[in-house]
């Protein structure tokens, strides 16, 4: 065993060292790959070592180098170093991180981490957390919360009865709202036809205005969802006008705060999200700007009896600690046994402090300001967006172009990053998200555009 995984630290470190010369993107056909990966069933063994070889070269060819400091696509961040190597130890404990007795010091890190994260992002103190695969599952857990409680102030008890026959709920979101928010309500029962969009400016931004006329149409339980961080612009939306328009609606007010709520871990950014500590529930991602390895997202509610009553459970072979007691973490999340997901966020935020997670936050959005002033300097190109944290949105003179500059980009390998739409047109979106990201990566990124 010693001897497997010395040799897969050596080839994880050679991927890792590949990173500031490799394609951003693999030159590889999926056929390839599947000519590689694929076959029958093994009839028979294999060999340990030469299975993790066969795979270490199969995978490398098909890996996009997400980890590097040059992939600008989804806002996806990389892996702090102590993130990664705390990864490896929870696959080797391999600890089901659902009950106090399947994994004690699982359960103390996830209550430890929470409690700091909250701190980190401005949160009020006493809410509570879990740890589930991302934003998506994070959204699907804190509105399965805040369905009940609203439903329990008009006289419904969801979870004895069910939805059906129940008051209608209406969810109010910025029309620039996410796509993993209307997913969400389909996975909770309430469906996309309980969504109002309400109009947003020209920044992707929610209008308090609108929301509050759209709250005042009808009457009813509601939930008002509001944004941090615009996935095409960043800007987020103005909390404390929607906190105290939901607030007088008695409206349940949840953030999607992906990627965005990280402002609030910078001094010098924390502004940008004043107000969003009112809302009543929130979600984020540590695999963005935290820079832990996939999967980590976290809910935070705080209205912590609504949300363990939504994901508790109970039975009888089960050994839980019951109030009071330690934490068994099956009581927050949807998930019954999961990954203990909690050691990488805990060692991301051991290794890098309350200051390095902010200068972290501020130097990406400090190269987002630098590609933007770049990128304004290529002929025929027009910044789309007011760059005030890490994305920067632009587009060339006509949608033709703007789709083969960003297709040739992407075929060179200098640089990596999506394609979308913004007011009835084709541009380009990106989102420097990386701890590894470089002046020099900007750099390169840029001029690759401006190249003919």
């Amino acid at each position: 065993m010693r001897d497997l995984l010395r040799e897969t630290a050596d080839l994880a470190a050679d991927f890792l060292e590949s990173l500031p010369d490799r394609p951003v993107f693999p030159r590889v056909e999926v056929d390839e790959l599947r000519a590689r990966l694929g076959g029958p069933v093994p009839e028979g063994p294999t060999d340990a070592r030469e299975v993790v070889r066969e795979l270490a070269a199969a995978g490398d060819a098909g890996a996009v180098a997400i980890a590097g400091g040059r992939y600008f696509g989804f806002v996806i961040g990389g892996a702090v170093p102590a993130a990664l190597a705390a990864d490896w130890l929870t696959s080797t404990w391999d600890q089901n991180a659902g009950l106090y007795v399947a994994g004690p010091a699982a359960s103390v890190v996830e209550e430890v981490a929470g409690e700091w994260l909250a701190e980190l992002l401005g949160l009020p103190r006493g809410v509570s957390f879990a740890f589930v695969t991302g934003t998506q599952m994070a959204h699907a857990t804190a509105l399965a919360a805040a369905r009940n409680h609203v439903l329990a102030q008009a006289g419904w008890d969801v979870e004895r009865d069910g939805l059906t026959g129940a008051p209608p709920i209406r969810v109010l979101a910025g029309e620039k709202a996410h796509s993993t928010l209307p997913r969400a309500l389909r996975l909770i029962g309430l469906g996309t036809g309980s969504l109002v969009p309400v109009a947003a400016d020209e920044q992707g931004r929610m209008r308090p205005d609108s929301l509050r006329e759209a709250l005042a149409s009808a009457d009813g339980p509601a939930i008002v969802c509001a944004q941090a961080g615009e996935v095409n612009t960043g800007s987020s939306d103005p909390f404390e006008e929607i906190a105290d328009t939901a607030e007088a609606a008695g409206a349940w007010l949840h953030v999607d705060g992906a990627f965005g709520l990280w402002a609030a871990a910078s001094p010098r950014l924390a502004h940008l999200v004043a107000g969003a500590e009112r809302a009543d529930s929130w979600s984020t991602d540590g695999h963005k700007w935290l820079n832990v390895p996939y999967d980590s997202g976290i809910i935070f509610c705080a209205k912590p009896d609504a949300h363990r009553r939504a994901m508790s459970v109970q039975a009888e072979y089960l050994v839980q600690s019951g109030e009071g007691g330690p934490r068994d973490q099956v009581d927050w999340t949807p998930e019954f046994s999961r990954r203990a997901r909690g050691f990488p966020v805990y060692a991301a935020i051991r290794s890098l402090g309350r200051s390095g997670i902010a200068e972290l936050v501020e130097r990406c959005c400090d190269l987002a300001q630098r590609f933007a002033a770049g990128i304004a300097d290529v002929p025929s190109v027009e910044v789309l967006n007011d760059v005030v944290l890490n994305q920067v949105l632009f587009r060339f003179g006509s949608d033709e172009e703007t789709a083969a500059k960003l297709a040739a980009v992407q075929r060179s390998g200098v640089a990596w990053m999506s394609g979308t739409a913004w007011a009835g047109r084709q541009a380009i979106r990106i989102s420097v998200s990386n701890w590894q990201t470089t002046e020099d990566d900007v750099d390169g990124t840029v001029a690759a555009f401006a190249a003919d």
